[in-house]
């Protein structure tokens, strides 16, 4: 199991716990709409909920050809999915790398915030904004064609 997955299956396993315990205490609904609920943050924290990373290098020369804004992120962060999901079909449109799966990804963000792997650090022509505003990043990106 690949590090991105293990919030996500800890998510699962508690909500399974919380749920065998409510079953045990005869409360079959409560435990499967609670179990339910798990399943659904585990998703959201899992990386199915974001477009598919790829490497630094690759964001940065895909960036350089059609002027999409970079996204360094990682799984678990609740910054980065408040980013994904407002930006909702918009996100798309821009150039996903998660930190934890390339190293290259990494070194970039914790070279503009003084060695701390802070995420969400978007690129928008070369230059690293931290945690900018869904409504501000949008803006950034070029009407879709």
């Amino acid at each position: 199991m690949t590090r991105v997955w293990i919030l996500p299956m800890l998510i699962v396993l508690c909500g399974s716990a919380v749920a065998a315990g409510l079953l045990r205490q005869g409360s079959p609904g409560t435990a499967a709409a609670l179990l339910l609920g798990f399943v659904l943050l585990a998703g959201v924290n899992s990386p199915l909920i974001f477009p598919r990373s790829v490497g630094a290098l690759e964001a940065r020369r895909r960036s350089a050809a059609d002027g999409r804004p970079i996204v360094f992120w990682r799984p678990g962060c609740a910054y980065c999915q408040r980013l994904r999901i407002r930006l909702g079909r918009d996100a798309h449109r821009l150039h996903w790398v998660d930190i934890w799966r390339d190293p290259a990804g990494a070194v970039a963000v914790r070279a503009v915030n003084e060695g701390d792997e802070t995420v969400p650090t978007v690129f928008v022509e070369g230059r690293p904004y931290v945690n900018p505003d869904p409504r501000w990043v949008r803006e950034q990106l070029a009407p879709p064609v």
